[in-house]
């Protein structure tokens, strides 16, 4: 960079105008756009920790108070169960009693349906946190707001499962001698009135599934790991049918809660995305390799 000599021998730059007048402004552009401090890693970690808990609170919570009338519930069954009859999706019966022909599958599929709603969820967030925390917040926002919305559901249209009508086998009470479910939907023995058992739409079962291989997906390009992830969310969804616990338009509705879910976790980043920030990456980048030519020609005087 150019210099003149000035008193006592000392050098000033002399820089060209536009970018001493905007020496100054360029600095505050810079120290304006450092990122934040971040809490120290435990106090996040204790704090998504907390926010699970809670949210497993309200959900356990909701799934008590929206325990409604049996008879309204059978009602709305009824009314699903003649749109998948229209749309020829009534599959049901039939998926129940082939499960039911092979004993063997029923007490699996009593597992999966009892255990791994609850294990592979956690474990995948927890997965998240810790190996790619730049998308833990996004997907973790969706699985809390899709959640919430699935919540509403329970409350607002209660609905009786398959299994609480005629001609269907409730399979989790059938194989309640294999596990530690009893009769009330997947709850513990002895816990079953903690649980409602008119909370069939929408299926968080699904939708659980689906976020689960929609997580993978977005975060591994491991061909077999995104394979497993849509085998998870697709077995879960047959899962639920066979066992009489769900109807096809449950899953559906569980999917879409947390599409859903998605569009509203994401749409604060969206729109910050489509404002034009104040300073550009190209231009502070510029004035960032100024400022390094600018040291090193001083160091080199």
């Amino acid at each position: 960079m150019p210099t003149t000599t000035g008193v006592a021998g000392t050098t000033t730059d002399r820089r060209s105008p536009p970018l001493a007048a905007g020496h100054e402004r360029a600095t505050v552009d810079l120290m304006t756009t450092q990122p934040r401090p971040t809490q120290p890693r435990p106090l996040r970690a204790a704090r998504e920790l907390l926010l699970l808990v809670a949210l497993y609170a309200a959900y356990s919570l909701a799934r008590t108070l929206g325990d409604g009338d049996v008879a309204e519930a059978t009602r709305h069954a009824q009314s699903l169960l003649g749109w998948e009859r229209a749309l020829h999706l009534d599959v049901e019966m039939w998926a129940n009693r082939a499960l039911h022909g092979v004993p063997v599958l029923a007490v699996l599929a009593s597992y999966w349906y009892a255990a791994l709603h609850y294990l592979v969820t956690p474990a995948l967030l927890v997965t998240v946190y810790r190996r790619a925390p730049e998308q833990y917040r996004r997907v973790r926002n969706t699985l809390v707001t899709g959640s919430a919305i699935g919540l509403v559901g329970f409350t607002l249209l209660p609905m009786a499962p398959p299994r609480m009508l005629p001609g269907y086998v409730d399979t989790l009470a059938s194989t309640s001698g294999s596990g530690w479910w009893g009769g009330d939907a997947s709850a513990p023995k002895g816990l079953g009135s903690l649980t409602n058992e008119l909370a069939a739409m929408p299926s968080l079962h699904v939708g659980w599934a689906f976020w689960c291989a929609w997580v993978v997906y977005l975060l591994t390009r491991d061909q077999r790991l995104r394979r497993a992830g849509l085998v998870y969310a697709a077995g879960t969804a047959l899962v639920v049918v066979a066992t009489a616990n769900h109807y096809v338009l449950d899953g559906v509705a569980g999917v879409a809660v947390m599409a859903v879910g998605w569009a509203v976790a994401t749409l604060p980043a969206r729109r910050r995305a489509a404002v034009p920030a104040p300073v550009s990456v190209q231009r502070q980048r510029v004035v960032e390799a100024w400022f390094r030519q600018d040291g090193a020609e001083q160091k080199a005087a």
